[in-house]
Order: structure tokens, then C-alpha cells, then sequence
């Protein structure tokens, strides 16, 4: 994060939309700072949460496919609530919608630890995952709005750097709280979205319909949405943040912990260091990432990024060892620090100051794709090979790629 506080001091961007001209605003806003201490809090309770959920769902006597159910319960949730979430931000406006999901996770994340049965727990879960839409679909969508045009990547990568820091921090205290009992990482998650709400709710200034928007943007005219959907910019960024859903979300966390027992004989902590090392290579990525993907242009980092990660996934399958397996992971990272900014910011450029809709319907292709890729991907190994697995996932992002060739090319002014 200290990269992107001194990135704030540099000015680079354009009057209107244009990814690659000049702003006279040296800084980032205050709300995307905020929104970057929110996905902090937020993924700091999420991390301390997952390490325990499977063997918690477990204590309640069942199999691993109720471990599973409770899992997708979450995600199919989310994916179901997401088109509700644009009618809501534009009824009630972005803040009130973010406090609200945050609080709906948190009553019923305290709620789970507290569960007397699984049919509990499972529906419990379910409802977190309404309330998890209604607080990314909202966060992002006025993370897009706040932010200048020209800026919109790096207020996406410093949002998600907040996530990145949160998320690494999380397994660890979760592992801490595990030994005191199976449901003290369920209150203290309860706790940081507690913090995260409160943060939201009253330092967030941009909270009502017709809040402040970056400075004269020329993108706040509303736009209905079959604009928006006709716009080439917009679907390649659903498609590629499907292919990061099914890819990313699914099958590199679903495979490759098999992947590195099964094949490379491993255990399951070479696993955590190889993904900690992917996680912390993006980490140091998203600045850079962003900037280039603001100065240069949105296209080009799909076009790059995907292709890259494209390859990168599909070589795991053949690694011989942990080193080379690590080595890729850091690869797929870096290449995800451009994935997770230039979709987004092209979802800005495309929908304006009003995206409530499509923000929640880029948000919907992730989730599809992470609710189906492990799924698929889990099918082919079982029916063919690790390779098969992980190539379907490859493909997915370099047909994203190829898609992004058609997005109008932008020109630096």
C-alpha cells in the first residue's frame, strides 16, 4: 500500500473518458480510500473464515458433499441477489446498500457460529451471500462513479489491494483463533464487518443518488443499459471477468491443491507457500498494473494480461516440481494485477457514473464462473487429466484475449 501513497502524488489522465489522458488531481479520493479500508476489514474477516468452514460444517455430522453445498450456497447467493443490487443502489444509493450488505453478512456470519444444525448453518450462509453482493456490487459501483476517468484503475487496484493485504492476513489469525474453539473465527469475522459497515456509513460521502461524481465527468449521463450492453468495451469485460471467475475463483483454487498432493506429491502446506507467493507477486504488481492500464489503455492489459495467464495456467499442468509450479503461480499473479484492474475500469468507461446494472452483471459472470468452473473442472480430471482441467481454463482466458481485440483503441492525448 505504501507504493500507492506515494503513487497518489502523480498526476496522469484525461478530461472525459479517456484512460490515457491527463488529470490536474494528484490524488486519489477520499471514498476510494475508504472503500480500500473497507475491503480490508472485510477480507481480513473473510481469510480468518475459510481455513475453518469446512471442519466446522463438518462437526455437525455430515459428508463432504454438504461441505460443499454450504460453500456454493454462498456464491449462488450472490449470484442470484446480484441483478437485484442495481435497483436497489439506484433506489437508495450506494452507501446505504454497502452498510446494509455489511451488516447482513455480519449478523449472519455471528449468527453461523452460533448454529444449531446444518440446515442453520446452510441457510445462514445463503444469506451471506446476499449480503455479499449487495456490498460488492454497491462498493464497486461507486468506486467507478468517485473515481476520474483517468484514474479508474488505480482506485480499482488500490480497493483490491486492500482485499490482497486482508486476505493474506486472514489464514494466519485464523489458524490462532481455530485453537481457541471452531467458532471464534466466525464472531471475530462478525467483529471486522462490524468495523467495515461503520467505516462505510459514516465516512463515505457519496452515499445518495445524486452524490458527487469525479470532477465534471462527462460519463454521468445515465445510460440504459442496452447501450451500455452494445458497447464492445462492455463485453469484453464480462467475458473476461468470467474466464477470471471459472479460472482464477475455480480452478486454480479447486486443482491445484490436488494438483500439488496428487501429482507432485506434495503436502498441503507447499500448497499455502505457492499461493502466498502468487498472492504476494500481485500484490506487488497492482500498482504498476494500474497505472499502465490507465496511461496505456484498458485494451492492450486484457489483451496482454489474459493471453499470459492463458499460458501460464495450462504450463501448471505440466510442472515437474514445486519450483516450477511457484514460478508459474507468480506469473499467473502479475498477469492478475492487470486482470482484476483493466475489466473493471473498462465497465466504467462503458456504463458512466450510473453503472449500478452493469457493474452488477460483470460481477454476475464471476460469480457464474466460479460457481461452474470448479464444477467442470473438478469433471474432467476425474474423467480425463489434471491437464484437461486446467487447459478448458486457459482457453477461457485467451479466448478473452482475442476478444478484447475488438474494444476501440485508445489514444494517449
Amino acid at each position: 500500500m505504501a507504493e500507492w501513497m506515494r503513487g497518489r502524488r502523480r498526476a496522469s489522465a484525461v478530461p472525459g473518458s479517456d484512460p490515457g489522458s491527463t488529470s490536474q488531481k494528484p490524488r486519489l479520493n477520499r471514498d476510494v480510500i475508504v472503500l480500500g479500508v473497507i475491503a480490508f476489514f472485510v477480507m481480513v474477516g473473510f481469510g480468518v473464515v475459510v481455513p475453518v468452514l469446512p471442519v466446522y460444517v463438518q462437526s455437525f455430522g455430515v459428508g463432504n458433499l454438504e461441505v460443499g453445498a454450504v460453500v456454493s450456497a454462498f456464491a449462488l447467493m450472490r449470484f442470484v441477489f446480484s441483478p437485484v443490487c442495481g435497483r436497489l443502489i439506484d433506489w437508495a444509493g450506494e452507501r446505504a446498500v454497502l452498510a446494509i450488505g455489511i451488516g447482513i453478512v455480519a449478523l449472519s456470519s455471528g449468527l453461523v457460529g452460533a448454529a444449531d444444525s446444518y440446515l442453520q448453518l446452510l441457510l445462514l450462509r445463503g444469506a451471506g451471500g446476499i449480503g455479499s453482493a449487495m456490498f460488492s456490487v454497491s462498493a464497486m459501483t461507486l468506486l467507478l462513479r468517485t473515481a476520474e476517468p483517468g484514474r479508474r484503475a488505480r482506485a480499482i487496484g488500490f480497493y483490491q489491494g486492500g482485499f490482497l493485504i486482508g486476505g493474506m492476513a486472514g489464514p494466519a489469525i485464523g489458524s490462532l483463533l481455530a485453537t481457541i474453539s471452531l467458532t471464534a473465527p466466525f464472531f471475530f469475522y462478525a467483529g471486522t464487518l462490524t468495523v467495515a459497515g461503520l467505516v462505510g456509513l459514516f465516512l463515505l460521502r457519496s452515499g445518495g443518488r445524486g452524490g458527487a461524481l469525479a470532477g465534471g465527468d462527462v460519463s454521468a449521463v445515465r445510460l440504459p443499459f442496452r447501450t451500455v450492453l452494445r458497447d464492445e468495451r462492455f463485453r469484453a469485460a464480462c467475458i473476461a471477468n468470467f474466464a477470471q471467475g471459472w479460472t482464477s475463483l475455480g480452478v486454480r483454487t479447486t486443482l491445484i491443491p490436488l494438483f500439488v498432493v496428487v501429482v507432485l506429491g506434495g503436502t498441503s502446506s507447499w500448497t499455502g507457500l505457492a499461493l502466498a507467493a502468487a498472492a504476494v507477486a500481485q500484490a506487488l504488481a497492482l500498482a504498476p498494473a494500474a497505472r499502465f492500464v490507465d496511461t496505456v489503455g484498458r485494451r492492450l492489459a486484457i489483451i496482454g494480461a489474459f493471453a499470459v495467464a492463458g499460458l501460464a495456467i495450462v504450463a501448471i499442468a505440466f510442472s515437474p516440481n514445486i519450483w516450477v509450479l511457484g514460478a508459474l503461480l507468480c506469473v499467473y499473479g502479475v498477469a492478475a494485477a492487470f486482470m482484476g484492474t483493466a475489466p473493471a475500469a473498462a465497465v466504467g468507461d462503458a456504463a458512466g457514473a450510473h453503472g449500478g446494472r452493469p457493474v452488477s452483471v460483470f460481477s454476475m459472470c464471476a460469480d457464474a464462473g466460479a460457481i461452474v468452473g470448479p464444477l467442470v473442472a473438478g469433471l474432467l480430471v476425474d474423467t480425463f487429466s489434471f491437464s484437461a482441467g486446467f487447459a478448458v481454463g486457459g482457453i477461457f482466458l485467451v479466448v478473452a484475449a482475442l476478444y478484447a481485440v475488438r474494444m476501440p483503441t485508445e489514444r494517449r492525448v
